[in-house]
């Protein structure tokens, strides 16, 4: 392509779609947005995408350099005709193209031959649903599980070849890994489709796992709940799940609260509440009753003349803080019950009681007359 046509050609600040005196961060920003929409591929039967890929790639390399940019900025495409303003030969004696999109591209498509894929691979995670009942969640729980999981087999170690029979390095990718093959005017590196990845191959399979350096064991593991844990808290157990693989580390184990819940009483956060039902004459004389704690049976007093849903409050009989000292408190909120049936005479001593009563004595009317003295007092 001669000299000329290129003058003709779209600007380098256009297609990166940046002002003229972007920073390099914006243009590498910039550059890095259109390679990763435009890169072949993410887009494999698409020749326009590939066509703009390259034209970005262009520009970018032209204006991260200095002196090339000064030049362009001077003279336009004529001013970097000789560089990178050809074809893929005109980039003969520039820098090497790997060192500069490789800190662009590093993350995205696993570029740069110094990298290699590591052969050892971290254990997956495990969890276990343990059940408690609602005294075991206050008060701690030491319990034994049986979980199954993968562990390394006894004959190979967790190599998965014979004993005596190493992995042998992947003569595909010499070991590395990767292979590359060239994309354009640059190579680009993906996993080895031989060794996966690893780098290496096991020509001797271990007889008894079958290559895979691990079998299905049952694992026994002394769980210890703390006193105040929560339904569906979890407890984490490093380096207890499955192992990992050629010489990577073993998962983790989460032991998952499932908590039952309680017959009468209710758990808010470190508080108990309790609904403790009462007659009309027990809230109006008072009374002394007994309540159920989670460490037995306690006395309640009840005053007389004591409101339906008048709460009391017992200090540190609640639930333990979780991994801390002390506890939360019990409350009891009284219910006072109205009787559904009365026979006559007992319909008639209410009604003799009723006659007994004053206004001042009904705490509805009561508290309404007093609001009443107060507004014209």
């Amino acid at each position: 392509m001669s000299p000329t046509a290129r003058v003709n050609k779209a600007d380098y600040y256009e297609v990166l779609g940046v002002e003229r005196t972007a920073s390099d961060q914006e243009l590498k920003s910039a550059y890095r947005k259109l390679a990763m929409q435009h890169h072949p591929d993410r887009n494999p039967d698409d020749p326009a995408a590939e066509e703009k890929f390259k034209l970005a790639s262009e520009a970018y390399q032209v204006l991260s350099d200095s002196d090339k940019r000064a030049a362009y900025d001077r003279f336009g495409h004529a001013g970097v005709s000789n560089g990178a303003g050809g074809d893929a030969s005109g980039f003969a004696g520039m820098p090497d193209l790997g060192d500069i999109f490789g800190d662009i591209f590093g993350e995205m498509f696993n570029m740069g031959g110094s990298r290699r894929s590591s052969r050892a691979q971290r254990g997956r995670d495990l969890q276990y649903e343990l059940t408690l009942t609602f005294e075991e969640a206050v008060f701690g729980k030491q319990s034994e599980i049986h979980i199954r999981r993968m562990e390394n087999c006894t004959v190979c170690q967790g190599s998965g070849a014979e004993p005596g029979h190493g992995p042998t390095v992947c003569q595909q990718c010499a070991g590395r890994g990767q292979v590359r093959f060239q994309q354009g005017f640059f190579s680009v590196a993906r996993t080895c489709p031989v060794c996966g990845g690893t780098g290496s191959l096991v020509t001797h399979p271990c007889q008894k796992c079958k290559g895979e350096g691990r079998q299905s064991a049952e694992h026994t593991i002394n769980v210890t709940v703390p006193a105040g844990i929560e339904d569906r808290m979890r407890i984490r157990y490093q380096g207890e799940g499955d192992a990992g693989r050629y010489g990577g580390p073993a998962g983790d184990l989460y032991v998952v609260v499932s908590v039952e819940p309680h017959p009468f009483l209710e758990r808010e956060g470190n508080n108990l509440h309790y609904v403790l039902p009462i007659s009309f004459p027990q809230a109006t004389l008072g009374t002394e009753l007994t309540i159920p704690t989670l460490e037995g049976e306690t006395k309640l007093k009840i005053p007389e003349g004591t409101q339906s849903g008048t709460e009391f409050r017992l200090r540190n009989k609640g639930v333990p803080y979780l991994n801390d000292h002390g506890r939360g408190d019990l409350i009891v909120q009284v219910v006072a019950q109205v009787p559904r049936k009365l026979t006559k005479p007992q319909k008639e001593l209410m009604r003799q009681l009723a006659e007994t009563l004053t206004v001042e004595n009904t705490p509805s009317s009561r508290s309404f007359i007093g609001k009443m003295k107060d507004i014209f007092s």
